[in-house]
């Protein structure tokens, strides 16, 4: 017998024409608001674009007029779609865009590539086969199931040392970020563990089933599985392809393959895919980012025009004289010189020091010196290429009374009793979240990790077998005591009419005498309660919540930040990768020293060399005013002792009439 085929005729609607952009009235004056480059980025509407936007030369502000230069051409502003690698750099855009023209800019889809693949699958979970209620794991709940399954294989009793569950989620990450095979991330970057290759692969292949059989998903699924479905499902990509008809990304540099496929896949027909970057700023391959991306688009989408934007608006001429010789000494490069009509300023300063010590006290005495020239501590940075490099200058600072902050703590949802409160949300939503009943059973009396294993399986088997029930469990006589309360009180709180505030307020009450009892500074963690029940209450939906807080965590602590008598003015201590996207009045870059920067290991590669040559330029970019590069001329390694340094071979080929030199004596 035949089968019948449905002619469906395509809605005109359903294809994009090209959006004419001769002039008209506009309400923005883009042309002479925005500069030449600038102004042909926001006016270049139909097909692919590649944007080189260097450092401090207004990249939100390009991305932000061109969302409203669409809008007021007409474009749906649902339609358009930004990516981000933060929630709030896209929120600040649009918010922004709106303030330019009106309140249609809110309308535009902006987020992350982990946030928008999270929402297509709470309106689509039935295409990735998942349950409406799947939960998402950050890394440190991720770490913990690969723990479980590391025991549960037995790998925690090997005679020799197994790798350990944060470098086992580095290695599962990579291998998916840079769609690459397990086997070549162990070569490449863990050969230490070549041995337990096929082991690896074996915890893998668990951790893959344990999160289908408990509908959970980590942060690299989200992207995994969104990129299976764009390749796979034609019907699925064609509605993306009708609903998103202008794509622009944010920081392309910072992409990893999996992501740049994903970009790829979404272009659809018209590809109108304005990509954002600076292949200057490619710092994070340690994460999966992957430089080749922003290097090879012109390759991907051949018809692509490049643009690049080199007037600075954040540093004087002299620090970009300095940092343009950096940029002229990369080999693999878009080129550009950076320029600006700011004063000239002040040359850049290299010092060395006799040894860290004189090098830290030079900085406190240059600080304070700043201070008493009227720049604000919180217009000061120290920068550093590894977090141990100023332990030295901690004390220098610590003596001269200077309060600062470094930054690269624990975040506030990675710690222990906020983690503890998550797990019971986290089981309200999905009952089968066997991670977090294995958590909070611990919680209770008596209670410790074999015992809890057992009552989670026992929960999951009558999950399984749809028997289960918090009602049931409250009002029956197998447990007593303290864990007959938590039945009791998770099915006060999984009446459906509650918010997540509403259900806090049952659960803290609860949890407040356990967090009395484990920790011996429970007052500043009570703070954090409070915290995290008022971010609570601009929530009505509980899994909306948990997404946020999985997606787009909070990041300050009580725990973490607060010091007895701190001000509100400080210094900021950063590594490099965290100042990324900063920017200060005067900035410090200390520890600038061959074999530290560049360290040893990166001399080995000319790919790794041309990253830290990479990271050196983003220290150096952040400084408006003034910039002090330093470094000792004799350091303590923990592997040799005392040795002889010299500065850094990105420093030492500098004209010297681009910086002045100094020499650090004691009186």
């Amino acid at each position: 017998m035949a089968k019948k085929y449905i002619l469906k005729h395509i809605s005109t609607q359903e294809i994009e024409p090209t959006i004419s952009n001769e002039k008209q009235q506009f309400k923005i004056d883009y042309e002479n608001i925005l500069n030449p480059a600038q102004y042909e980025a926001v006016t270049t509407i139909n097909g692919p674009v590649l944007v080189i936007a260097g450092a401090g030369t207004g990249k939100t502000q390009t991305l932000v007029y061109r969302v409203a230069r669409l809008v007021e051409l007409g474009v749906n502003p649902s339609s358009i779609l930004l990516l981000t690698f933060t929630r709030k750099a896209a929120e600040e855009m649009l918010r922004r865009a709106s303030i330019l023209i009106d309140s249609r800019c809110e309308n535009v889809s902006g987020g992350t590539f982990h946030s928008f693949a999270n929402l297509l699958f709470r309106k689509f979970s039935n295409r990735v086969g998942l349950p409406g209620n799947f939960t998402i794991l950050d890394q440190s709940d991720a770490e913990d199931v690969i723990n479980l399954i590391r025991a549960e294989l037995g790998f925690d009793r090997s005679k020799k040392r197994f790798p350990r569950k944060q470098t086992l989620y580095d290695i599962i990450s990579l291998s998916i970020n840079k769609q690459t095979s397990i086997e070549t991330i162990i070569n490449e970057q863990y050969p230490q563990f070549n041995e337990f290759i096929v082991d690896i692969q074996m915890l893998y292949l668990e951790y893959k089933n344990y999160k289908e059989r408990n509908s959970l998903l980590d942060y690299d699924d989200l992207l995994l599985k969104l990129k299976e479905l764009l390749e796979k499902d034609l019907e699925f990509r064609n509605h993306i392809h009708r609903t998103y008809k202008f794509i622009m990304v944010d920081e392309y540099q910072d992409t990893n393959k999996l992501q740049a496929e994903i970009v790829k896949l979404l272009g659809g027909t018209t590809r109108n895919i304005m990509v954002v970057g600076d292949d200057s700023q490619s710092i994070y391959s340690f994460r999966g980012a992957n430089f080749k991306n922003i290097i090879d688009f012109p390759k991907d989408f051949p018809d692509a025009k490049i643009i690049t934007i080199e007037e600075n608006y954040r540093s004087t001429q002299a620090i970009l004289n300095f940092t343009n010789q950096i940029l002229a000494s990369m080999i693999e490069k878009y080129p550009k010189t950076l320029y600006t009509k700011n004063e000239f300023g002040d040359l850049p300063y290299i010092i060395s020091a006799q040894n860290t010590t004189l090098e830290s006290k030079f900085v406190v005495d240059k600080i304070l010196q700043l201070r008493e020239e009227g720049v604000a501590l919180n217009d000061i940075s120290v920068l550093f290429r590894s977090g141990y490099i100023s332990y030295d200058l901690e004390i220098e600072l610590n003596k001269a009374g200077i309060p600062y902050r470094k930054f690269g703590g624990i975040k506030f949802i990675e710690t222990a009793h906020i983690k503890d409160l998550i797990s019971f949300l986290r089981i309200l939503n999905n009952p089968a979240e066997k991670l977090s009943w294995f958590r909070i059973l611990q919680l209770m009396p008596g209670f410790g990790p074999k015992k809890s294993r057992e009552i989670a399986e026992q929960i999951e088997e009558l999950i399984k077998q749809n028997k289960f029930s918090f009602k049931e469990f409250a009002e029956s006589k197998i447990f007593r005591d303290k864990v007959f309360e938590l039945f009791y009180l998770l099915n006060e709180c999984n009446k459906k009419d509650l918010l997540p505030s509403e259900k806090l307020n049952i659960i803290i009450p609860f949890y407040e005498p356990i967090l009395r009892e484990k920790y011996d500074d429970f007052p500043k963690r009570l703070k954090d309660l409070e915290i995290f029940l008022a971010i609570s209450e601009r929530y009505k939906s509980l899994s909306q919540f948990l997404d946020d807080l999985a997606l787009e965590p909070a990041v300050q602590s009580v725990y973490d930040i607060e010091n007895p008598g701190s001000e509100d003015e400080f210094l900021t201590l950063s590594t490099i990768h965290s100042a990324k996207g900063l920017e200060w009045h005067s900035v410090f870059v200390i520890g600038v020293v061959e074999g530290f920067f560049p360290n040893i290991r990166s001399s080995e590669s000319f790919e790794d060399l041309e990253e830290e040559k990479r990271l050196l330029y983003v220290a150096c970019t952040r400084a408006k005013k003034n910039l002090f590069i330093s470094y000792p001329l004799i350091m303590f390694s923990r592997s040799e002792g005392i040795t002889l340094s010299k500065k850094s071979r990105f420093i030492a080929p500098i004209n010297q009439e681009f910086y002045e030199e100094w020499i650090i004596n004691e009186e």
